[in-house]
Order: C-alpha cells, then sequence, then structure tokens
C-alpha cells in the first residue's frame, strides 16, 4: 500500500488528477454556455420568427385601413362641398325669383336700359386699337386673320 499511497501523493500524479479535474470543469462550464447559447438562440429564433409572421400578416390589412380612411376623408370632404354647392345654388335659386334681381342682372350684364333712360357706349380709341392686333391686319383675307389670332393665343410668350 505504501506504493499505492506514494503514487497517490506523488506530484505527478498530483499535477495528472488537478490538470483532468480542471479540463473536467472547463469541459462542463462550456457545455453549460453551450447549451444557454443554443436554447437562447432557438428561443430568439423562434420569437423572430413570429415577429416576422405578425408583421407579414398585419401589414396587408393595416395598409388597407389606412387607405380606407383616407378615402372615407376624401369622401366626407366632397360630401361637405357637395352640400356647400347645393346651399349656394339654393339661394340663387331663390334670388332668380325676385324681379328686382332679374332686372339688375340684364342691366349689368346684357346692357339693358329701362324705358325713359339714354344708354351710353363710350368709345376708347386706344382700346379699338388693342382689339384691331396688328397694323395692316384689314387688308388680309378674314381667315388670314382668324388663323393668326389662333396661333397668337396658342403661343405662351406675350409680348
Amino acid at each position: 500500500m505504501a506504493g499505492k499511497d506514494r503514487d497517490r501523493f506523488s506530484t505527478a500524479t498530483r499535477l495528472r488528477l488537478l490538470g483532468e479535474q480542471t479540463a473536467a470543469r472547463v469541459y462542463r462550464s462550456q457545455n453549460r454556455r453551450q447549451a444557454r447559447r443554443s436554447r437562447l438562440t432557438g428561443r430568439a429564433a423562434f420569437l423572430a420568427l413570429v415577429v416576422c409572421s405578425l408583421v407579414v400578416a398585419l401589414a396587408y390589412p393595416m395598409r388597407q385601413y389606412v387607405s380606407q380612411r383616407d378615402d372615407i376623408a376624401e369622401q366626407e370632404r366632397l360630401s361637405r362641398q357637395a352640400e356647400q354647392r347645393t346651399e349656394e345654388l339654393r339661394d340663387e335659386k331663390a334670388r332668380l325669383q325676385d324681379d328686382a334681381y332679374i332686372m339688375r342682372l340684364a342691366r349689368q350684364h346684357l346692357h339693358y336700359v329701362l324705358p325713359g333712360e339714354t344708354g351710353y357706349t363710350v368709345a376708347d380709341p386706344d382700346a379699338a386699337q388693342d382689339r384691331r392686333g396688328e397694323p395692316g391686319a384689314g387688308d388680309r383675307p378674314w381667315h388670314a386673320n382668324v388663323w393668326d389670332g389662333v396661333d397668337s393665343a396658342d403661343r405662351t410668350d406675350r409680348d
């Protein structure tokens, strides 16, 4: 037994046992870390999968919801405008029932005068010259003047 005790207490044996124990501890701690990592990674992957699935599942309905809310707001705005226009037309219809309003419109837009009144037309020679356009337009045929008028109306750069 003395040989066994001697082996048991020898420095080489103790170092070897110490090395084996240390290796076992390191191996166990690595296994625990790997187990923890793999468990955490699996959970994280599952969580990411669930979150991505929810995003994909809810993206289209949310887009539709927002689009429909915009459409509803636009239709409500158009409805308010139509109601406002209807009120304006009702007011105009009520005004058109009044003879004094009709006479005022006729005098203003059609230049009518009442019997006994004298209507005046003021001729401005400068305005008449402006309406004629270019000088010498009276010498040409009428259709040439019409086409020149169309061409000048079509131009964007006014002189």
